[in-house]
């Protein structure tokens, strides 16, 4: 499985849509979509999960990346998840505590 990303503009904030597996093979894509939206000024990135299908402990480590790049520009990632079996790993890993996740991508652009 192949991972897709989309981004679009959205109450000042970058939402980044995210589909297929988030693994070691595919999450290099990932971290490096980050990296250019954090580099062309985008700090309040809304990842979107909710077409995500895989994610393991290297998805994990780039969203944690991900968090840690945009707070040095005081900026904010979101998560929008609703999956449970996705939930689930976030709760174990203690991320759950670390990441602000919704339910919808409408909640994470409302909340500020």
């Amino acid at each position: 499985m192949d991972l897709t990303l989309t981004t679009r503009q959205a109450d000042g904030k970058t939402i980044v849509s995210v589909g297929g597996e988030i693994d070691v093979y595919t999450a290099p894509k990932l971290r490096d979509k980050i990296s250019e939206l954090v580099a062309t000024g985008s700090y309040d990135l809304v990842v979107d999960m909710q077409a995500v299908e895989f994610l393991d402990s290297t998805g994990l480590g780039v969203l944690v990346g991900g968090l840690k790049k945009v707070r040095a520009h005081d900026g904010s990632l979101r998560l929008v998840c609703n999956q449970d079996r996705l939930l689930k790993i976030f709760r174990i890993t203690g991320l759950a505590k670390v990441f602000v996740i919704h339910e919808t991508a409408d909640d994470a652009l409302a909340a500020s």
